[in-house]
């Protein structure tokens, strides 16, 4: 889907942007988060077309950004961490005038729009004026207008940036459905729970530089910050160390007299399984519990500790 290889952006002696390379697949929904001044920003308004990158390439759904930026730019809905001022406008007018400017028809502009309002449930405020709308509604309805053009790759930056919290839960939801609906997604945003929630990848990004991507749990993994097992042994702790060492991909992290502490990726069917053979072996458990690795933790970890946008 989106392929960005070894990106630069300088302003004057200043690298915003240092040799990104960065592949995000079809079907992704991926974080890209970063403390403040990260690139995060300058990197999807080079993605989006609005600033030109200093060196480096871009290519979306094979079609290579040097080549022709116009189609490049069919393939995008962008969604800014800022609406702006739209002072007179409908809704329905609102949609009629982006329609317009990807050069729709006006009849597919109303049949689309109404469809968007429906998914985005603003169909009862296409009469509404746009700057009335509350921050969440005005969220919303950017999303939907970025959904216009039906593009393959949806890039929102900061998309619940002051929003309440009954609004997050809207806009998170909304961007789920849109993933299962088959459309890529990439989400700027410093509000990490919601990211770990939602994303199946993510990016991290310091000093203009990615310091990680993939897959979230291979990452949490790789960093020795997957999912910690907890274990009660009322007897035969031996056991149960020596039944632990027998599993590849597991790693013990703390034995105490009568907690055993293990780190891995394993499913809920391998840690059964796991702790079945601890009492087949003969270890006496009383119980234990899971503890899954978080990404503020691990972005704390890769960051150390900056402060997070």
């Amino acid at each position: 889907m989106l392929y960005i290889t070894n990106l630069y952006k300088n302003y004057g002696s200043f690298q915003a942007v240092s040799g990104l390379t960065l592949h995000i697949p079809k079907g992704d929904l991926f974080g890209f988060v970063g403390p403040n001044g990260a690139g995060k920003t300058t990197t999807i308004r080079i993605v989006c077309g609005l600033l030109k990158a200093t060196a480096g390439s871009i290519q979306i759904n094979g079609i290579p950004a040097s080549d022709d930026y116009r189609e490049i730019k069919k393939c995008i809905g962008y969604v800014p961490d800022f609406f702006g001022v739209y002072d007179n406008l409908k809704v329905k007018e609102y949609m009629e005038f982006y329609g317009s400017m990807y050069g729709m028809y006006t009849r597919d502009i109303e049949n689309l729009s109404d469809d968007l309002l429906d998914l985005v449930n603003l169909r009862d405020k296409k009469d509404v004026y746009v700057d009335s709308l509350s921050r969440g509604m005005k969220q919303r309805l950017c999303v939907a207008r970025a959904l216009l053009h039906n593009p393959t790759l949806l890039i929102l930056d900061e998309p619940s940036s002051g929003l309440d919290p009954r609004a997050r839960v809207e806009m998170k939801e909304l961007l789920m459905n849109l993933n299962q609906m088959g459309k890529t997604i990439i989400i700027s945003s410093h509000i990490l729970s919601e990211l770990s929630e939602m994303c199946n990848s993510i990016g991290i990004m310091n000093h203009g530089r990615l310091i990680t991507a993939g897959r979230m749990e291979d990452i949490m993994m790789q960093l020795g910050n997957g999912n910690k097992i907890h274990v009660s042994v009322k007897a035969n702790m031996d056991v149960a160390v020596r039944t632990v060492q027998e599993f590849a991909g597991v790693q013990i992290q703390s034995v105490m007299e009568h907690e055993l502490t293990i780190v891995c990726n394993c499913s809920d069917e391998e840690i059964s399984g796991m702790i079945g053979q601890m009492i087949y072996n003969g270890a006496v458990l009383s119980g234990f519990n899971r503890e899954e690795g978080n990404l503020e933790s691990l972005f704390m970890q890769l960051t150390g500790g900056e402060e997070n946008a």
